[in-house]
């Protein structure tokens, strides 16, 4: 198994991604998956053996870097990608200028998850797209 996690221009793939899993499996509806952040994001798509395998999204606002939409198809879960895409994404907030912290919005079932990567829960718990969810943050 050959693991690559990249920059990639082809949102579209990562949507389809998103699709299987936020949309088909979790029940998230469309509106709530699509939004105008795509547009100026950067995407990192997660590929086994050059088939696309997962994905996650970030957005800089001012000092703070901001990691979502991640997901990993079903058939590829336990095998260190999600990891393998979370230190991807810190790693490319590390090398901008500025950033000082990294923040998700985990949803709750995968908090441990995060925490074992140096994530600490911030706030209330809240409702997004059904889901429950809470900020976690990660100073740099």
């Amino acid at each position: 198994m050959t693991l690559n996690i990249s920059r990639t221009d082809d949102i579209e793939t990562c949507r389809r991604l998103r699709r299987i899993v936020f949309i088909h499996e979790q029940g998230v509806s469309e509106a709530d998956e699509l939004d105008d952040k795509d547009a100026e994001a950067i995407h990192l798509l997660a590929s086994v053996d050059g088939i696309p395998i997962g994905s996650a999204r970030l957005v800089v606002t001012g000092t703070t870097g901001k990691i979502g939409r991640v997901c990993v198809l079903r058939a590829a879960r336990g095998q260190g990608i999600g990891k393998a895409l979370i230190e991807v994404a810190v790693a490319q907030f590390c090398a901008m200028p500025g950033v000082t912290r990294v923040m998700l919005g985990s949803q709750t079932h995968a908090i441990g998850f995060y925490e074992k990567l140096g994530f600490v829960v911030t706030g209330d718990q809240y409702d997004d797209a059904g889901i429950p969810h809470r900020d976690m943050v990660l100073e740099l």
